[in-house]
């Protein structure tokens, strides 16, 4: 049995869906999908089909449905069965032939019970039945036409996408996204017959939207399932205000009461809002050749944490633009390939110049190995070289099999090296370190005139000038490393100053990015006026002061900005950098901003006697695990940031993660085979970080902020519903 971790869950949860699919048409959603990309791979998928010609479409109303030669089908879902959803499904089977149809959603029978309304009594009562999927059946079986055909619905926890060991992330809920202090508005409006909402600390599952609210139990029901592999009892804690109510949900997620009961192991689950520390998500200060590549490369199209690697280079094709849509785009993902998948790891977890010669080391030991011509050079690695190491594979079919996915990531890392947008990531980290030294120096309204200059039209721009979506992410950048400033006429007059042009500079795009239109709410430059762009820049500009003042209910965790002095510069100190260090400060105060969240009467007493007996409170560094959840999602830097930081400040601490797959990086592999003791010993401190979804591509990064703060923060849940 494989040891317990987040890869070992993800394969376990697909071998129950793997063992269902034989000779069926398969629907996947996109969430699915890419758990599946990182988890096992689709050649697993398409062999456990078996069938010569695969069937495997993408679940949405416009889906192909089956024929007469199709009997079987299975829909691979990470959402809740209801609303569209359902809708989707009775369209599909209603234009088809099956006779045998299996639904698989990724959320448990008790998240269906309180979507539908059933009370929490009612449900403890429905333990251990599911009329909900039973019900569901009844109509496969009405929409397939006979009900005597066969229809079968089960849950399978889909949850996680495992980029790494110690890496896991939740494309599901890619776009759950910490409040902010104008959603207190929006949840007013929402509830105006109650108590009104004076601040995020006022916030609480209670007053959160129903949507919303279902969204986080179906989270929560997924991370469940996790402690429930893993086999550990959780410990709940929050750092922030929508991180306090999935901790808190979690804690007293009633399904989860029998399994704490039987569980043999510990964990420590702390919970933290992205909106607390915006700089590390859109700063450029993290030596990374991944997040670079994250950052640079198109996406890949239905994902969230992959890219698209141009593969013409191995082809007879030029390589030139027309050409690029002709060949299959590769990916970073290679679950399948041991190889390429230590070179990833390897990629994670080191600083560019070793990554890019940890590139060159692999591509140099397999053409050796495929007795390749190959001439060595000593020196700097360079785009060039990489290119006439990946060439020699070119015209050897049997090389590019064998090392296919060893090829993606080598093309991925040239692509990224030769990419105008590499060359502008130390413009960027010049000016973000004059920003730091400013900060300290200058008000903000003189921070804000130093970027006036950089605010062009299209027409006056070169490649090193900054775009609209690059002054927007320094705009996040100032205002989150910032924190709360004093507001007076000056700011007012500089915030003005910038608006004006930004409003501009938008209108005289020649053509909108998906950013634009989003902020501006105009598809085309040719329907922005003037007085929408500056509409959208007013709404802008309050959002980056709610950025600013997002950590003013905190405590200690206040700031992420140093002042220098005369022997250090001004820097940038991470906030999750200093949440890892308090939870395992050798002190052990108790935390003031690290929350802990009661499951219930138990807890609540040893809290309450310990504020006059010496009763020890609940810590996150009491147990040999800690699951840090970045609510919002996590740059590559930060992640390897914590992986290092837990051994130094943990002597002794183990530097591997529970779920290390065999054939991944040889020295864990010899390290984990030297070592005879449980995952779970005394002697550890095991960390996993997982993510609603990386902030790792700076466009996305920002999308993904944009789109809560200019649909007012909790509306597109309304809209969806």
């Amino acid at each position: 049995m494989s040891t317990p971790g987040v890869l070992s869950f993800t394969q376990q949860a697909w071998e129950q869906v793997l063992a269902k699919v034989k000779r069926a048409v398969v629907y996947l959603d996109a969430a699915c999908a890419e758990s599946l990309h990182w988890g096992c791979g689709s050649s697993r998928l398409l062999e456990a089909v078996g069938n010569s010609a695969c069937y495997l479409r993408e679940f949405e109303p416009a889906a192909v449905g089956g024929g007469a030669e199709h009997p079987k089908a299975v829909f691979v879902l990470s959402c809740l069965l209801k609303g569209r959803t359902v809708e989707t499904l009775r369209d599909i089977i209603c234009r088809s032939h099956f006779q045998y149809c299996v639904v698989v959603t990724a959320v448990n029978h008790a998240v269906h019970l309180t979507a539908n309304h059933v009370p929490p009594a009612a449900a403890a009562e429905l333990e251990g039945q599911q009329p909900v999927f039973e019900q569901l059946e009844e109509k496969l079986c009405e929409w397939m036409g006979n009900m005597n055909y066969t229809a079968e619905v089960l849950h399978v926890p889909l949850l996680l996408a495992p980029a790494a060991p110690h890496l896991a992330l939740t494309p599901a809920f890619a776009s759950l996204f910490p409040l902010l202090p104008q959603d207190v508005h929006i949840l007013n409006r929402a509830r105006p017959d109650k108590r009104r909402l004076g601040n995020l600390a006022e916030v609480d599952a209670t007053t959160l939207t129903p949507e919303l609210l279902l969204t986080i139990r179906c989270l929560v029901s997924g991370l469940s399932s996790l402690c429930e592999h893993l086999g550990v009892r959780e410990e709940c804690f929050a750092v922030g205000s929508l991180s306090r109510i999935i901790a808190a949900d979690l804690a007293n997620f009633a399904p989860a009461k029998n399994r704490r009961k039987t569980a043999t192991g510990r964990a420590s689950v702390v919970f933290v809002d992205r909106t607390l520390d915006l700089t590390g998500a859109v700063g450029h200060h993290g030596d990374n050749l991944v997040e670079k590549i994250l950052s640079v490369l198109p996406q890949l199209p239905g994902h969230t944490n992959d890219v698209m690697v141009n593969m013409v280079e191995l082809t007879a094709l030029q390589a030139e633009e027309e050409n690029q849509n002709i060949v299959a785009p590769g990916c970073l993902a290679q679950s399948n390939d041991p190889a390429a998948k230590a070179l990833w790891e390897a990629l994670l977890n080191t600083k560019h110049k070793e990554a890019v010669m940890e590139v060159r080391r692999h591509l140099v030991e397999a053409a050796s190995r495929e007795n390749l011509p190959i001439k060595m050079s000593m020196g700097r690695v360079t785009p060039g070289q990489l290119t006439s190491y990946i060439h020699l594979f070119k015209n050897n079919l049997k090389a590019l099999r064998n090392h296919c996915g060893l090829l993606q990531l080598g093309l991925a890392t040239v692509q990224t090296l030769k990419h105008l947008q590499t060359a502008k990531w130390d413009n960027f980290l010049a000016f973000e370190r004059l920003l730091l030294q400013s900060i300290g120096e200058s008000t903000m309204s003189v921070v804000l005139n130093q970027l006036l200059p950089m605010i062009k039209p299209s027409n006056q721009r070169t490649n090193d000038d900054y775009s609209p979506e690059e002054l927007l992410v320094l705009l996040i950048y100032i205002y989150s490393v910032s924190g709360e400033f004093s507001v007076d006429k000056d700011l007012g007059e500089g915030e003005e100053k910038v608006k004006k042009a930004l409003a501009q500079v938008f209108c005289e795009e020649s053509e909108l990015s998906p950013l634009l239109q989003k902020i501006t709410g105009c598809d085309s430059s040719i329907n922005l006026t003037f007085h929408k762009s500056r509409s959208a820049m007013d709404e802008l500009f309050t959002s980056l002061r709610d950025i600013a003042g997002a950590r003013n209910l905190m405590k200690q965790f206040k700031s992420v900005y140093v002042p220098g002095n005369h022997t250090h510069q001004a820097s940038y100190k991470p906030l999750l950098k200093q949440v890892v260090e308090e939870i395992f400060n050798p002190e052990r105060p108790d935390p003031v901003d690290i929350e802990h969240m009661s499951s219930g009467l138990t807890d609540l007493l040893k809290t309450g006697f310990s504020m006059f007996m010496k009763v020890s409170r609940p810590h996150p560094s009491d147990h040999t695990l800690l699951i840090l959840f970045v609510v919002g999602g996590v740059t590559v830097s930060e992640a390897k940031m914590i992986k290092d930081l837990v051994p130094s400040l943990k002597p002794g601490a183990q530097r591997y993660v529970p779920g290390i797959p065999r054939g991944s990086a040889h020295d864990m592999g010899k390290e984990r085979r030297a070592s005879q003791t449980p995952w779970l010993s005394q002697n550890k401190q095991l960390v996993l970080l997982l993510t609603l979804g990386p902030c790792v591509r700076i466009c996305s990064r920002i999308s993904v902020l944009f789109f809560w703060f200019f649909f007012f923060g909790l509306t597109p849940w309304l809209v969806e519903s």
